[in-house]
């Protein structure tokens, strides 16, 4: 059993470091747009590309609000902050009990 422990210990560490990633990736499309910026920019382009496929299907689902803020950052950052602390520590915990 102590294969399968060392497994998920070893998916809760990449998915955490994937979870990181992505928020770094998230507060680096939220600061760029507030700047104008050159969208042919490689950096832009690729900050746009990995966020906007998530951030686009948590806009459908929002009400817009007054002002026309965009929560959807907000919203998937909270998201990936619960997979931390569920899903992440939930592995963990279980490759714990398995040894």
């Amino acid at each position: 059993m102590f294969i399968l422990a060392n497994l998920l210990i070893a998916v809760a560490q990449v998915l955490d470091y994937v979870l990181w990633a992505y928020i770094w990736i998230l507060i680096g499309r939220f600061i760029i747009s507030f700047v104008n910026v050159d969208s042919d920019n490689p950096i832009v382009r690729f900050l746009y590309g990995a966020t906007e496929p998530v951030l686009e299907r948590v806009r459908q689902r929002l009400p817009v609000l007054a002002g026309g803020f965009d929560f959807s950052p907000i919203v998937v950052w909270i998201a990936i902050v619960f997979l931390q602390r569920f899903l992440v520590r939930s592995l963990y915990e279980l490759a714990q009990a398995l040894r």
